[in-house]
């Protein structure tokens, strides 16, 4: 008995050691290479791609006791789920913390904050993601609202987009900040009109007196934040991500990776203030192995239309007293000096610009790039490209610009941007224009900004429907896109962002075996249906690891 039960195991360990083979068939596999192929079967061995074909040829030649056979019964497959811009390790935090998104009231806003302070008192309180155009008075709050049962606990949380955030009395005390505090450049401390006390509402460079003071997460928190979104990141399909990384972020992912616990690849944008610290490693773009990379670099030019800081050529419509924020390194001329230094060392740069202006003035910067530096492939993305003159279009054509959007975005943004700029509207989130035009069009989500989520981000792009319902033929219907080409934008045009279109982004032989499978076809379904489709499976390096229950 005991001999049958050690044969057993050395059988058990032997078909776990060499099951790394997989035959995947009898399913719609939609390719997404050079010819758009949709086949049937594909083998998978040792995290690479070995077969791409019928399902007779696969069985035939791969139906043996060393293969796992998966039956897809007819499903969607797809190349893994490439996110364009995520914010990853603070994704994680926001799911461990408090969740303000689905506030819908001031009064609902105050008793999530109220309840959450209870069972934290004494610690910092941040993120939130809170939105106060979902609210029924859609102004931004202060410290009023929640001082009255924090008097002892510090808050410093965001709105959703990142750019605005609400301090309590306790906070802007820790901070020094009171009345006679100076608004930094690229930044708003938003005071009171009468009495000239701040409100509590911080806005983009501002945020950075709170932020600073702020306890840095021990590398535990930081490492379980990160366990976190992976978990997020499986559920969702999602296998690689472009992230906003900084050290911290860094040391985790490296971290994990050595465990061998990573279910995601990165494809790290470090701030580009600390460029020189790449150059002087010998980093250039594409560094580092297919699980976490260096060598691209990320910068703010502006702020954000919801906080009315995105820079643009005119006043905004809803406060003529501003054209919003150019960034602080924008004003003090660091980001072009930084710019051209990091692209002349080979670094990648990825910068964050949302209104017309901060979107002309990198396009501007680029070309002055292109015409001083060496020629290299570069690869330039702007983030977001929210709100881009048409007649600016041709120049991200000409300088090989990558146009680097969210679409989910675009349907929370439709429901109040026309307050904010009115008419301007009418180029916001141009995405079939960028297509039309030949720009390289990626897609994401910024979360935790937004859902990491790729088929809302598809649906999105498809549909333009707002998250209100008030659009149901699409908000500015003749940007939207087809569903072949959202896809591409979550997978090989991601890729080819990240100098990475020969190792990933399609399902072909040689490639990582990082694929999805879903619950509907969504290249067939009525496009309004796609947001309700879920992930049944996700292959991450050759493994399955995540199944749907």
């Amino acid at each position: 008995m005991k001999k049958l039960l050690l044969l057993l195991i050395y059988l058990f360990v032997q078909n776990t050691s060499i099951a790394q083979k997989i035959c995947f068939y009898n399913g719609k596999i939609y390719t997404v290479d050079a010819r758009s192929s949709v086949v049937e079967a594909v083998v998978i061995e040792n995290g690479k791609i070995l077969f791409v074909g019928s399902t007779p040829e696969a069985r035939a030649a791969w139906s043996d006791s060393r293969t796992k056979m998966v039956n897809l019964e007819g499903k969607l497959m797809l190349p893994g789920f490439i996110d364009n811009h995520t914010h990853f390790a603070d994704g994680g935090m926001y799911l461990l913390g408090i969740n303000l998104r689905g506030a819908k009231s001031t009064t609902e806003f105050k008793e999530i904050i109220k309840k959450y302070v209870e069972s934290h008192r004494g610690e910092w309180i941040k993120s939130g993601n809170w939105d106060h155009e979902s609210w029924e008075v859609k102004e931004l709050p202060s410290k009023e609202m929640i001082d009255d049962f924090s008097k002892d606990t510090p808050i410093f949380i965001d709105r959703f987009d990142g750019h605005t955030a609400l301090a309590n009395s306790k906070a802007l005390s820790l901070a020094g900040i009171t009345k006679d505090t100076k608004s930094p450049d690229g930044g708003e401390i938003v005071k009171d009109p009468k009495t000239g006390e701040p409100t509590g509402v911080l806005k983009d460079a501002a945020m950075n007196l709170v932020y600073s003071i702020i306890p840095q997460l021990t590398p535990e928190q930081k490492l379980k934040c990160v366990q976190r979104a992976l978990q997020e990141a499986r559920e969702n399909g999602i296998t690689s991500v472009h992230d906003i990384t900084f050290k911290p972020d860094l040391v985790a992912y490296q971290t994990l990776e050595k465990e061998d616990k990573l279910t995601c690849r990165f494809y790290t944008r470090l701030p580009l203030d600390s460029y020189q610290n790449l150059v002087g490693a010998g980093i250039q773009a594409g560094f580092g192995s297919n699980k976490i990379k260096l060598g691209s670099l990320k910068a703010y030019a502006d702020g954000s239309l919801g906080s009315s800081t995105a820079l643009m050529f005119k006043p905004y419509d809803q406060n003529p007293n501003t054209k919003g924020l150019a960034s602080d390194i924008v004003i003090n001329g660091k980001l072009n000096n930084w710019a051209m230094d990091a692209d002349k060392n080979h670094l990648q740069l990825s910068i964050h610009a949302i209104g017309d202006s901060a979107n002309y003035l990198m396009l501007k910067l680029f070309e002055e790039i292109t015409k001083t530096n060496p020629k290299w492939d570069r690869r330039f993305r702007i983030e977001h490209a929210q709100h881009v003159r048409l007649e600016d279009i041709p120049l991200f054509a000409k300088l090989g610009v990558i146009a680097s959007v969210q679409p989910y975005h675009c349907i929370d943004d439709g429901v109040w941007a026309a307050k904010r700029i009115g008419n301007r509207v009418d180029y916001t989130h141009p995405y079939k224009s960028f297509l039309d035009a030949g720009i390289k069009l990626c897609m994401g989500s910024d979360w935790s900004v937004a859902p990491l989520n790729a088929i809302l981000g598809i649906y999105a792009a498809v549909t333009r429907q707002t998250v209100d319902g008030g659009n149901p033929m699409g908000w500015i219907p003749k940007q939207k896109v087809s569903v072949a080409d959202a896809i591409k934008g979550y997978t090989i045009n991601n890729a080819y962002a990240a100098f990475e279109e020969k190792e990933k982004g399609s399902i072909e032989p040689g490639k990582l075996a990082d694929m999805v499978v879903l619950s509907d076809d969504i290249l067939t379904i009525k496009p309004e249906k796609i947001q309700n489709v879920k992930v049944l499976m996700t292959i991450f390096d050759g493994k399955i690891v995540y199944e749907k229950k």
